[in-house]
């Protein structure tokens, strides 16, 4: 029989101390919430503006009225009816590229900015 002494090392944590998890592991949190995704849906999925197009409002001091935004909304449903995926749509004197699969306008210009452009990648174009 052996007379030696063994000493068995206590458990290894964690470096986080929660169980399970690999040290440095954060919780995913989707990217919208339930509570978001509904109230799009009971809106009736009104059009959104990307940050870029929120951007370049502001920088060139477009803004839409309501009744602007309704037949923005509008010219969007039509495209989507017909098919479109990325529109170009004619506002007045303003251009705006949306994306009509996701309800989103990317892009917008004021008549300086029409001047000697060339709108690409899109399918379709409605005058509102």
């Amino acid at each position: 029989m052996d007379d030696r002494l063994f000493i068995l090392p206590g458990p290894i944590r964690p470096p986080n101390g929660l169980p399970g998890k690999p040290a440095g592991a954060r919780e995913k949190k989707p990217a919208t919430s339930f509570d978001q995704v509904l109230d799009a849906q009971l809106q009736g999925g009104s059009v959104r503006f990307s940050k870029h197009a929120a951007d370049r409002m502001e920088s060139r001091g477009i803004r839409f009225s309501a009744g602007e935004i309704t037949r923005l909304q509008s010219a969007v449903e039509l495209a989507s009816a017909r098919g479109s995926r990325d529109s170009l749509v004619l506002l007045g004197e303003t251009a705006l590229v949306v994306s009509v699969k996701n309800n989103t306008v990317v892009t917008v210009m004021d008549k300086e900015g029409l001047k000697g452009n060339l709108f690409t990648n899109i399918d379709s174009a409605v005058i509102a």
